[in-house]
């Protein structure tokens, strides 16, 4: 019984202490405040960093000259300030607001700053603060907003293919410099990703190297790059990237250029590139010769390594004006990789197109003036100019009929027919049939382009893509001018006559409006 009672009173003590000690415990939990946590915000002055800005840069007494801009902005000022119009213009990211509480955004000079600092030096995205004001997630969403806008509004003009004019200058520059019928040098460069995946890693490091991506580059020159294919891992080489890139989709579907020139009293009918050893022996690529034996081979080999470097100079100022290019990059998303290459490619090739008169040598005016003979020339671009004196190319392509606009090149839109106060201009096929479309001009790209109906011109004239058409500009530059299908002058006159006897009782040109 004694027992029994003792572990009663045991359990009952138990009971009573941990009684005490919760209650306890539950005052001290009650009494106690749990703190909340708060998103810090820092008072960073961005009107300051504005007022900065534009008195180091662009007010009419800036502190830095023309030549530090150009050393940190890698571009001159005309050309800077035409890519923050025109995307200040088409994009709402950089247009600036008021916020909620009526104070201003920040503007679109202190973002395409930012962004172009961090491509120009590849530094982190939070050195850019202290400087402009700019937050870290703030910087990183001005560099991919940028790039965005960069590919959308200048992508087509500056990533596109060689136009007549283009190809027949190639040719000429080739030609001077003895290869004729060469239109530039192909090779690969990687870039190291340095959070690539760890899953990825082994598709995309070559041994116990680190991950890359492999660039595929035709460049001319004057650096100006006029393919980029980029992505394959970097386990490939320059023959497997070879296998996956689009490089001669042109070639494999009949839609590439027509090409005729003479090496040794021998017609060729196709371009080439210089590579170095490793690509395969076709008749595009034009490789050394390995341990030359004779004088003429040796010359052959030195002049054909120095021709081929230029693609690898392209590499190289791509490299050196974009140092996001040379570092690893950090970004986990290849697709933003993968634009971020795109948008630097299409800045370097219009610093080329700004600055390359500063610094090209070749002089083809010979050619032009038609003081030497061509050896190599575009039969298509001859056999249309030589015909037509306003006219223009226009290709059916996946971009243009899903945009539903078709860009005019700014040399092919000389004509006086055509002028910022038109707002439209009619399309006329070989049947004399008619399409109204809209016709405006990009101030940021300084071309005319035909929107609103090309889609249907297309759609209706049954058009493929890679389809060429040759249009002939007609008019006076006071009426609506006609876009005539005419590959031959001597045909614009009959369509021009089968569309006034379409049209309502029309007789001339001056009665369409």
């Amino acid at each position: 019984m004694s027992s029994s009672s003792s572990d009663e009173v045991d359990a009952r003590l138990d009971e009573i202490c941990d009684e005490y000690v919760e209650e306890i415990y539950n005052d001290i939990v009650e009494t106690q405040t749990i703190p909340q946590r708060t998103r810090q915000y820092v008072e960073r002055h961005r009107e300051g960093g504005q007022d900065q800005l534009w008195n180091d840069y662009f007010s009419e007494d800036p502190t830095f000259s023309t030549a530090i801009f150009r050393r940190r902005f890698r571009m001159n000022k005309n050309l800077f300030l035409c890519l923050v119009h025109g995307l200040e213009e088409y994009f709402p990211f950089f247009q600036q607001r008021r916020d909620a509480t009526g104070r201003w955004s920040l503007t679109a000079l202190q973002k395409c700053t930012a962004a172009i600092r961090l491509l120009a030096y590849g530094n982190a995205a939070d050195t850019v603060d202290e400087y402009l004001r700019l937050a870290e997630t703030t910087a990183l969403s001005c560099l991919h907003n940028f790039t965005d806008g960069i590919i959308q509004l200048f992508g087509n003009e500056y990533l596109r293919r060689p136009t007549p004019e283009d190809l027949q200058r190639l040719l000429d520059i080739g030609e001077k410099r003895g290869f004729p019928g060469m239109v530039g040098s192909i090779d690969c460069m990687h870039w190291e990703w340095k959070n690539c995946p760890t899953a990825w890693k082994g598709q995309y490091a070559r041994g116990s190297g680190k991950p890359t991506i492999v660039l595929e580059a035709v460049a001319s020159h004057d650096l100006w790059i006029w393919h980029a294919f980029f992505g394959p891992p970097g386990t490939l080489n320059d023959i497997n990237g070879l296998d996956r890139s689009p490089v001669f989709d042109d070639i494999l579907q009949g839609r590439a250029p027509r090409v005729k020139y003479k090496v040794n009293r021998h017609t060729y009918k196709l371009a080439y590139y210089l590579t170095d050893g490793i690509y395969p022996k076709w008749s595009t690529f034009i490789q050394s010769i390995t341990l030359p034996q004779t004088p003429q081979h040796d010359l052959f080999a030195k002049v054909q390594e120095a021709t081929r470097k230029d693609v690898e100079r392209a590499f190289g100022v791509l490299q050196s004006r974009f140092a996001i290019v040379r570092n690893p990059v950090k970004t986990l998303n290849k697709e933003k990789i993968g634009k971020i290459m795109r948008a630097c490619i299409i800045l370097h090739n219009m610093i080329v197109e700004d600055e390359r008169d500063g610094y090209s040598r070749i002089d083809i005016s010979e050619f032009e003036e038609g003081d030497v003979m061509r050896s190599s020339q575009d039969e298509l671009g001859q056999c249309l100019f030589s015909h037509l004196t306003t006219v223009f190319l226009a290709e059916v392509t996946a971009s243009n009929l899903k945009e539903d606009k078709l860009y005019l090149l700014v040399g092919d839109t000389s004509s006086t027919a055509l002028h910022k106060q038109c707002k439209e201009t009619i399309l006329v096929n070989k049947e004399g049939n008619s399409w109204n479309v809209s016709l405006r001009f990009s101030e940021s790209g300084g071309k005319y382009y035909i929107t609103r109906g090309w889609r249907k011109f297309c759609l209706d004239n049954r058009c493929e893509i890679g389809d060429l058409f040759a249009f002939n500009v007609v008019g006076d530059g006071k009426t609506t001018p006609l876009m005539c299908v005419c590959p031959e002058r001597k045909e614009c006159s009959e369509i021009l006559s089968k569309y006034l006897s379409r049209t309502s009782g029309e007789s001339s040109l001056g009665g369409h409006s």
